[in-house]
């Protein structure tokens, strides 16, 4: 496991750099929502998702540059929707990353144009040229990253998810509403690299299975952290979708069956990468990361 956090550091650094280049810097009127921006994405977080971008690529030999411009991207696309997480409107979140959350630190109006910004970004980067030569590459990442992000990915998810506060769900509907929430994201980090590579339809849809998987595991440890862990540690209020009456993986099986459960899926996510041999090594590691991460 040392393996992997190295490498996870060099690539958090490393895409850190390129995101503050890509970010907007002004002093004029707008300069507000561009301080927000940065505040809400830069200086924090494991840069899981990233990760994943950069040791998809590095599969199919794709540029470090391109690579770590996409993993921006997905980086800034998941701030943004971190910072509209934590609105009173959702989750009403106080602390992200062990500090205020974005509309603590701004207001509620800024908060909400900070994501906009972010979201708008992800997509200016991945349009551009110097993230690859091949127009056809630039074009199905967008379309690849606005599926997973919207009514049919990460927003549809988070609408499921605010229902849930009314509804009650089962097991299969929670499923559902996380590869939805969650999955959607992490298979187009993984698949990207894949994308840019011009990797074959066997090899995206193998990585593509991984992530779903793994974001399942990834989200189960998630509500299993705010069943049982501690502010002081995750950076962010915990029992919050308890006190919300949510149903999620822990409230239905119970914190071991749900421990159980995502190391189940987590192996799982290992196996469909046997086909890449020892080229996923960091990538299997990651599987078994998400389960036992502390924060």
């Amino acid at each position: 496991m040392t393996q992997l956090k190295d490498a996870m550091a060099t690539t958090a650094r490393e895409v850190e750099r390129v995101m503050d280049f890509l970010l907007p810097k002004a002093d004029d009127a707008e300069a507000r929502v561009f301080q927000a921006m940065r505040y809400s994405s830069l200086g924090g977080g494991k840069r899981l998702r990233p990760f994943i971008v950069a040791q998809s690529a590095k599969m199919f030999a794709v540029d470090e540059r391109c690579a770590l411009r996409v993993g921006a991207a997905v980086e800034f696309l998941h701030c943004y929707s971190l910072i509209h997480d934590d609105l009173p409107a959702m989750d009403d979140s106080a602390l992200r990353r062990g500090r205020p959350s974005c509309h603590k630190k701004f207001d509620e109006a800024t908060a909400i144009l900070a994501g906009d910004g972010l979201q708008a970004l992800a997509f200016e980067v991945l349009a551009a040229e110097e993230t690859s030569s091949d127009a056809f590459v630039r074009s199905e990442l967008v379309a690849g990253l606005a599926n997973a992000a919207g009514g049919e990915g990460m927003v549809g998810g988070q609408m499921i998810d605010l229902l849930a506060e009314d509804h009650e769900l089962d097991i299969g509907a929670i499923t559902r509403m996380q590869r939805m929430k969650t999955g959607a994201i992490f298979a187009f980090a993984a698949t990207a690299g894949a994308i840019m590579g011009h990797a074959s339809e066997r090899h995206i849809h193998a990585l593509h299975s991984f992530a779903q998987e793994l974001g399942l595991a990834f989200q189960i440890a998630d509500d299993l952290l705010d069943e049982v862990g501690d502010s002081n540690t995750t950076g962010k209020p915990v029992g919050q979708d308890g006190a919300a009456g949510k149903a999620t993986f822990v409230s239905i099986l119970g914190v071991e069956r749900a421990r159980s459960q995502a190391r189940l899926l987590a192996e799982q996510a290992a196996r469909t990468l046997d086909l890449f041999g020892e080229r996923a090594d960091l990538l299997k590691q990651v599987a078994a990361y998400v389960v036992d991460r502390t924060h």
